[in-house]
C-alpha cells in the first residue's frame, strides 16, 4: 500500500491506503525442463533393463516384482505424503507465532525466539528426529487415559522442528520486505498494530511467502524417507522389506530402489514447476 491524499470542502489531506506494486524480478535459478524428465525415465528404464538381463529364468522379473508389489510400495509413499503434509501444518503454525516473535518490539521475546529459529534451522535434521525418537515417550498419561504415541507420530513431531524454524525465517523475511510506508500509513488511519499486522501485513506477505514455503514442502516430503532409520514403515523401510521378501536377489536394487525415486519425483516435480509459475507471476509489475 501507498499514501496519497484527497482534497475536501476544507482542502484538508485524508490518508487512503493503496495497494503498493511488487517491482519485477528476473529469475536466473535453472528450471527442470521436460526433457529433463524423459531422460530421467529413460535411466530407469535402462536400469531395470539391466537387471532384468541378470535375471533368472524361473524367476519373477524385475517389473513383474515391482507390479506385484506395487501396492504396497505406494501405500508406504502415501503414509510419506501424510508425515510430510502433517508436519508441514504443525510447523506452519508454529512457525508463523515464532517468526512473529522475532519481530516483537520487547527484546526479551524477540532474541529468545531468534535464538530458538537459528538452533532448529541449523540443526541437523536427522539428529532432531532421532532425540524427539528417543526423549519422547512411547505413551502419555493424561487425566487417568494412556495415549500411545506411535513412532510416525513422534518423527512427524521431528520433522515439524526445522520446518518451524524455516517457516519463521520466511515470515520474518516477508513482513521485513514490506515497505515502511504501510506501516505509516495504517498508523495514520488510527489502526493497532495488531490490526495492521493481520489485517494490512500479512495479507500483502502471502504472495511471498508462498513460493519458498511450497519449496519448504518439497524437501521436507523427500526428507521423510529418513524415518526409516528410526523404524517408520514408510515408502523406503517397505522397499528394503520387499527386496528381502524376495531373497535379496542384487538385480532387484535398482528396479525397487529406482521405483521409490520415480515416485518422488513425480510428486515433487510438478511442485517445482508450479512453485516456479507463482514466482514469476509474483514478480511481474
Amino acid at each position: 500500500m501507498s499514501t496519497k491524499t484527497t482534497e475536501t470542502g476544507a482542502n484538508s489531506p485524508l490518508p487512503v491506503l493503496l495497494p503498493f506494486r511488487i517491482e519485477p524480478t528476473r529469475l536466473s535459478v535453472p528450471r527442470l525442463a521436460p526433457v529433463h524428465a524423459l531422460l530421467f525415465g529413460a535411466g530407469l528404464a535402462l536400469l531395470a533393463g539391466t537387471a532384468w538381463a541378470q535375471a533368472d529364468a524361473a524367476q519373477l522379473s524385475p517389473l513383474e516384482v515391482i507390479i506385484k508389489w506395487a501396492p504396497l510400495l505406494l501405500s508406504g509413499f502415501a503414509f510419506n505424503i501424510v508425515i510430510s503434509m502433517v508436519a508441514m501444518a504443525l510447523g506452519t503454525a508454529a512457525g508463523l507465532g515464532v517468526g512473529l516473535s522475532m519481530l516483537s518490539e520487547k527484546p526479551l521475546i524477540a532474541r529468545s525466539a531468534w535464538a530458538l529459529t537459528q538452533f532448529f534451522r541449523n540443526a541437523p535434521w536427522l539428529v532432531l528426529l532421532f532425540f524427539v525418537m528417543f526423549l519422547v515417550p512411547f505413551q502419555i498419561t493424561v487425566f487417568g487415559i494412556k495415549i500411545p504415541l506411535p513412532d510416525w507420530a513422534k518423527a512427524t513431531v521431528g520433522f515439524s522442528l526445522p520446518v518451524m524454524a524455516n517457516v519463521a525465517e520466511i515470515v520474518r523475511g516477508a513482513v521485513r520486505s514490506v515497505p515502511s510506508t504501510q506501516w505509516e500509513a495504517a498508523e495514520s488511519l488510527a489502526f493497532t498494530p495488531r490490526q495492521t499486522m493481520w489485517r494490512i501485513i500479512l495479507p500483502q506477505c502471502v504472495q511471498r511467502m508462498l513460493p519458498p514455503w511450497m519449496n519448504l514442502y518439497s524437501l521436507v516430503t523427500m526428507a521423510t524417507v529418513q524415518a526409516s532409520i528410526v523404524g517408520v514403515s514408510e515408502m523406503l523401510t517397505l522397499t528394503a522389506q520387499v527386496h528381502t521378501a524376495e531373497g535379496g536377489r542384487p538385480e532387484l536394487f535398482a528396479p525397487l530402489y529406482g521405483f521409490a525415486l520415480l515416485c518422488f519425483f513425480l510428486y515433487c516435480y510438478p511442485i517445482d514447476r508450479f512453485t516456479a509459475r507463482l514466482e514469476r507471476r509474483f514478480h511481474i509489475r
